[in-house]
């Protein structure tokens, strides 16, 4: 592993306490309310330091020719722009009207570079969507984003879920023989690491929208990445963003279906009820590890190697993850 890469991770580190130290003096806290999931009053940007280190790491994978300049591009601009704005909202307030238009801006630079959606292969037969393949990335992007900034409501499980998404799709690039490819999404684990040190069970600052927008666009555009590489990597990854997909989504749903206003901020994820439920954060944070590794990491291995087909296991995949999210009321009224 060249050292600039640990340099990411001391980085993140180095970087988060700053941010930390700046809450602190600025005041920037997140205070408990009814609807929080924390009970003291805490820093909120760390987020920031994990968008600075990989960010300023993306040229280096560059001049390393382990990626390529169309990728590095997508990244930074989408990545830039989604920061940008949490950052703004972060410190203040900016309407959800702008937000969403933003994050389509920032989804639409990232499918520019990217070329869009490639080809999808469902088991012998090719499906070439077009245009209208374009449109669905398009919105599962703004949605990955979206659900990111969702999902982040307790410690530590945004950051544990990225290192177990990043570094199971590098191990996935190995095993399929592209090692090379494998060093974005290593570069990203580790950068999220640097920060988990800080946002760990009890965390001592949290990611705020910066961060959780940040990694949500960014980990897309990986899974899209991937595909172009090998139409089995988008089936993968989006198994290894498994407990994030089906919880936001189903969540979603629950509420649309009573009416509810979904941009309102609620503690109605099944994962907020699990962490209410058990008392503490750290056992939801550690199931989350649990979850990844032991069960979807698995699955998507057995679909990049030509196995399982994808859409089979994507169902498989999600079929107890749903259970879970009915088991744990989400999106039931609090």
């Amino acid at each position: 592993m060249p050292l600039w890469l640990l340099g990411v991770l001391l980085l993140s580190w180095l970087l988060t306490g700053a941010v930390r130290r700046y809450a602190l003096a600025r005041s920037l806290l997140d205070v408990p309310t009814a609807r929080s999931s924390h009970a003291v009053p805490t820093p909120r940007g760390g987020g920031l330091a994990i968008v600075l280190a990989f960010l300023a790491a993306l040229p280096m994978l560059v001049l390393e020719d382990v990626l390529s300049w169309s990728t590095m591009w997508a990244l930074l601009g989408g990545g830039a722009l989604v920061a940008a704005l949490g950052f703004l909202d972060d410190h203040g307030h900016v309407a959800a009207r702008w937000r969403l238009l933003g994050h389509f801006l920032a989804a639409g630079w990232v499918l520019l570079w990217l070329g869009g959606l490639p080809p999808l292969r469902l088991g012998e037969a090719t499906l070439e969507l077009g245009w209208v393949g374009h449109g669905l990335a398009l919105v599962g992007l703004v949605w990955l984003l979206n659900l990111y900034n969702f999902m982040d409501g307790i410690d530590g499980i945004a950051a544990v879920e990225a290192i177990c998404a990043c570094f199971g799709g590098a191990l996935l690039y190995v095993l399929l023989g592209y090692p090379i490819q494998a060093w974005a999404p290593l570069t990203l684990a580790l950068a999220v690491l640097g920060f988990l040190y800080w946002n760990f069970p009890p965390a001592r600052i949290f990611m705020g929208d910066a961060g959780s927008g940040f990694l949500g666009l960014v980990l897309g555009a990986l899974a899209l990445q991937a595909a172009w590489v090998a139409s089995e990597l988008l089936w993968a990854w989006l198994i290894l963003l498994g407990v994030f997909v089906v919880d936001a989504t189903w969540t979603l749903m629950h509420r649309l279906l009573r009416r509810e206003r979904v941009y309102e901020a609620h503690r109605s994820h099944a994962y907020q009820f699990a962490s209410r439920r058990f008392g503490r954060h750290l056992p939801v944070t550690l199931a989350t590890v649990v979850l990844n590794m032991l069960w979807l990491l698995p699955l998507a291995i057995c679909t990049a190697l030509g196995y399982l087909n994808g859409m089979v296991a994507l169902i498989v995949a999600y079929s107890p993850l749903a259970w879970l999210a009915w088991r744990f009321d989400a999106g039931a009224a609090e």
